[in-house]
């Protein structure tokens, strides 16, 4: 096993012991566990457990209600990477889905049935999460808090709003409206945001208060975004910073009797499956959920064995250009990816 992993037999020994006192990296341990499955090497679950003094379980800590995660579109690919980052480093994952104004997960830490978390949806007011960070528990935060030392992993919404909304204004549109993903309490939202405002002011264009207004995770904040932003201001487009809430706004539009994209074009954010059968199809900006999963899954393993790891992981994005704004091609957001 030894051989065809290309480690030695000690480290062999301490990956399938789940020995995570040893400073062993991710992809390495990926390697053994991989050779080991190859080889019908099965370890036995408890006695790693006792070797490493761990549960040898992640936990992810989802800042939604039970009705915005199930409006959660992207979920399950953000899932499907961070328990494949889990399973090569011979752990497995917990989902703890709290409401951001009830529910704790203190108990999860303290009952030690969890060796790190993955924190999703940071918000700005989240001080159990900024308590943690002091005593230097694993952490890493799927989103941003500046104002914390916690690794993170994201993409720049800042910069793929900007672009996106750029889009826009390169069609000559002037009276740009925006519909916030979630409440501004969420720092992705306050981002993209400011990511919106940074558009404008590129563009000589004035931010105009009454083009915002916030939308809540799901496809009916949008439509109740659209008709407010209707019944005060005229636009000519909409950047709308979640496709879920984008498909809801879609549908006021349409039932105000306006066109897509001829009365008002439409921009969103995720890429989400359906995004291009949306009708029209919707131009978007296209983030990589199951490599954010994944990107997270290994910050923390290597966190819990003690190495150094980066303060801020971004992955790159797309703007996805379609119907919904009246062409269609791709073009590469100028967002970064990597470590900083």
């Amino acid at each position: 096993m030894a051989h065809r992993a290309g480690v030695s037999r000690t480290t062999v020994s301490f990956v399938l012991s789940g020995r995570r006192d040893v400073t062993i990296g991710a992809a390495t341990r990926e390697r053994v566990i991989e050779a080991a499955r190859e080889l019908g090497y099965h370890a036995h679950g408890p006695a790693r457990q006792l070797a490493g003094g761990r549960s040898m379980t992640l936990g992810l800590v989802l800042r939604q209600s039970a009705a915005q995660v199930a409006a959660d579109a992207l979920l399950a690919e953000t899932i499907h990477g961070l328990a494949g980052a889990a399973r090569a480093g011979g752990f497995r994952v917990l989902i703890e889905p709290l409401p951001p104004d009830d529910g704790s997960y203190a108990e999860l830490v303290r009952s030690q049935r969890v060796d790190g978390l993955v924190v999703s949806g940071p918000r700005a007011d989240d001080d159990e999460l900024a308590a943690f960070a002091a005593e230097d528990f694993p952490i890493v935060l799927q989103g941003s808090r500046p104002d914390l030392d916690v690794p993170s992993v994201d993409v720049d919404n800042r910069a793929a709003a900007l672009r996106a909304v750029a889009h826009l204004v390169s069609l000559g549109h002037r009276r740009i409206a925006c519909i916030t993903n979630a409440p501004l309490a969420y720092t992705a939202a306050a981002e993209r945001l400011d990511g919106y405002r940074d558009a404008l002011e590129a563009a000589g264009l004035d931010y105009e208060p009454e083009l915002v207004t916030e939308g809540a995770f799901d496809a009916a904040s949008g439509h109740a975004a659209v008709l407010d932003l209707l019944d005060r201001a005229s636009f000519s487009a909409v950047f709308v910073a979640s496709d879920v809430v984008a498909l809801g706004a879609i549908r006021a539009i349409r039932r105000s009797g306006r066109s897509i994209p001829g009365d008002i074009a439409v921009v969103g954010f995720d890429d989400v499956a359906l995004a291009e059968h949306f009708d029209p199809p919707l131009t978007t900006v296209r983030v990589p959920a199951r490599g954010l999963g994944q990107a997270a899954g290994r910050v923390l393993l290597d966190r819990i064995s003690g190495q150094s790891v980066p303060s801020r992981t971004l992955l790159a994005t797309e703007l996805i250009v379609r119907e919904s704004t009246g062409t269609e091609s791709r073009e590469r957001v100028s967002a970064p990816g990597g470590a900083t």
